[in-house]
């Protein structure tokens, strides 16, 4: 964690609800980590991840616009859930114990980061390139800057890769019917068929 400042305290639920609240901008590493994962933070993610769903609602995507914002609910549910029953070893830096590393597993920045990019990446596929380089980018810092541990981001990664393909698996499998369907849409079989 080379770019890491001191160790913090932990982090409250109101830090985890307000962007940036109390955030430590000292030194660079830490303020670039701070911006570059801003995406990641709970409100935030939310939104991003509601507006990609209004735009897949809108391209008439329907099982993806529900199946984002319901993988994202899932997945921090997870994480929430995670932390607060799973314990670690202490880890200490700089002979300091950090307590917030205490209930860090599995790292909800990098979890929401991914969900991100993936449920914008979905609305709008010319992004991808583009979101996959973010993402890329706020993962390494979550560890540089010494937010997380790698265990920390692996778990994120993991649980949100579990997400991001069942949010995939129901928009190819087409389970949730939702609305009209669109002209040339499928039809019963036998449906106008005469008798």
């Amino acid at each position: 964690m080379p770019l890491a400042g001191a160790p913090g305290a932990p982090r409250t639920v109101l830090d985890a609800l307000v962007p940036l609240l109390d955030a430590p901008f000292h030194p660079l590493g830490v303020a670039v980590a701070q911006i570059v994962t801003l995406p990641g933070q709970v409100v935030i993610s939310f939104l991003l991840v509601a507006v990609a769903a209004g735009a897949l609602w809108r391209q008439g995507r329907r099982t993806a616009a529900v199946a984002w914002p319901a993988a994202w609910l899932l997945a921090t549910t997870v994480e929430v859930v995670f932390r607060h029953t799973l314990s670690r070893p202490a880890i200490y830096r700089d002979g300091v114990h950090v307590v917030g590393f205490d209930a860090s597993w599995p790292s909800g920045h990098a979890l929401r980061c991914t969900l991100v990019a993936c449920a914008l990446g979905a609305a709008w596929p010319r992004l991808r390139i583009p979101l996959g380089i973010w993402l890329v980018a706020a993962v390494v810092l979550l560890e540089l800057a010494g937010f997380h541990t790698p265990t920390d981001v692996v778990g994120g990664l993991l649980l949100a890769t579990v997400a991001a393909a069942v949010a995939f698996a129901a928009e190819r499998s087409g389970q949730l019917r939702l609305g009209r369907p669109r002209r040339g849409g499928l039809r019963r079989p036998g449906a106008g068929a005469a008798r």
